[in-house]
């Protein structure tokens, strides 16, 4: 996929069968549910730079983490020369991090 094109779900549909006795009530107590990120499959996302901002602002946003600033800085260095000089408006690249 492309960096701009998000997961497509258009073609997703549901059917739900239940076997529970219409007298009782199902019992959902030993159901447990994870979700798993789709960053990997999506791939790199973008983000416009508004007033105010810093890199560890947007890495934290991004990644939970202030100090991967760095890696929004090197996936940006076809327009960064400095990581203290972002300007509102431009629109940076948020790669995905390998954990």
């Amino acid at each position: 996929m492309t960096p701009d094109k998000k997961a497509d779900f258009s073609g997703v549909s549901a059917n739900v069968d239940t076997t529970a006795e219409k007298v009782e009530k199902a019992d959902f107590s030993g159901v447990s549910a994870s979700v798993d990120t789709t960053a990997e499959k999506v791939g790199e996302q973008t983000y416009t730079v508004v007033k105010g901002d810093t890199l560890s602002g947007i890495a934290k946003q991004f990644y939970g983490k202030a100090g991967k600033w760095n890696a929004i800085f090197d996936a940006n260095r076809d327009q960064l020369d400095d990581p203290d000089r972002i300007q509102p408006g431009q629109v940076l690249k948020i790669p995905v991090l390998d954990d």
